[in-house]
């Protein structure tokens, strides 16, 4: 049908922007250690394409079936289930301008479909955040108990690993350098300044709210252990690995704590 190619033109740029963001995502600490990997092997291959033209037209096939695959997954993740066999022949008919469906009525049919997408992964979410709420009331009760474990007024509990003896931070405002590894309750990292082989610096005023208070409580040379409740850590919202309501574990160590001219020198 007239227009389908154009339909098809926006898929393939949507493709593209989707590829792109499920790479930075997916970003981990070994993906310099893979890409060496793949750069290496890819060396030994022939240029499959010889021509522009070879090229760019499977880069466009390429795009569109990235896209595809990246949201089958995700409707497979949620229960949502898909036809093959009609996938395969949209993709046909759509490549010889002769779809089965006006654009309008396809474009129904997307925003039918994106709206179930969004439903499902709402309903995930709430799921997600009250089984996240009721774990962590626990796992900070029992933590509680722990020797050596101390609460502070807000609720924030740190645990002593290496007692430092440097300076600490003077205010919320602060500029300090760490390494440190983030966890959830059941284990799972989700980031850490270590495997990627260098520390972070930042204003302790551009974190999160447990971070803020607990790295203020440290001298430089310390390494603690931060339980970080979720309301004051991202709350409702969900990051990677970090689901809506999730208590954290942080283990930071406090490598330096920055005058603003060294942090603006580190920056740069």
């Amino acid at each position: 049908m007239k227009k389908a190619t154009l339909a098809l033109a926006v898929l393939a740029a949507l493709a593209l922007t989707a590829c792109q963001k499920q790479e930075a995502t997916d970003k981990t600490a070994t993906e310099a250690a893979s890409t060496e990997v793949n750069e290496a092997v890819t060396g030994e291959k022939e240029d499959v394409y010889s021509t522009e033209k070879e090229k760019y037209s499977y880069a466009l096939g390429a795009s569109m079936g990235l896209f595809a695959q990246n949201r089958l997954e995700q409707q497979t993740d949620l229960g949502i289930e898909h036809d093959e066999a009609a996938l395969m022949a949209g993709f046909k008919d759509g490549l010889a301008n002769a779809t089965k469906y006006t654009v309008a009525e396809l474009q129904a049919f997307t925003r039918a479909s994106d709206e179930l997408l969004q439903t499902k992964q709402d309903e995930k979410e709430t799921n997600a955040s009250a089984i996240n709420i009721s774990e962590g009331v626990a796992y900070l009760a029992e933590n509680a108990k722990k020797e050596g474990v101390i609460t502070t007024e807000s609720g924030l509990q740190y645990e002593v690993l290496t007692q430092g003896d440097g300076t600490s931070p003077a205010s919320p405002t602060s500029t300090v350098k760490v390494h440190y590894k983030g966890a959830l309750l059941d284990g799972t990292e989700f980031d850490s300044s270590y495997a990627r082989g260098e520390p972070a610096t930042f204003p302790l005023n551009r974190v999160i709210v447990g971070w803020t208070e607990g790295v203020q409580l440290m001298q430089v040379g310390s390494k603690y252990r931060f339980t970080i409740p979720s309301d004051m850590a991202y709350g409702e919202r969900a990051t990677g690995k970090i689901t809506p309501n999730s208590t954290l574990i942080f283990e930071v160590e406090l490598l330096d704590v920055l005058e603003p001219e060294a942090a603006e020198a580190t920056e740069q």
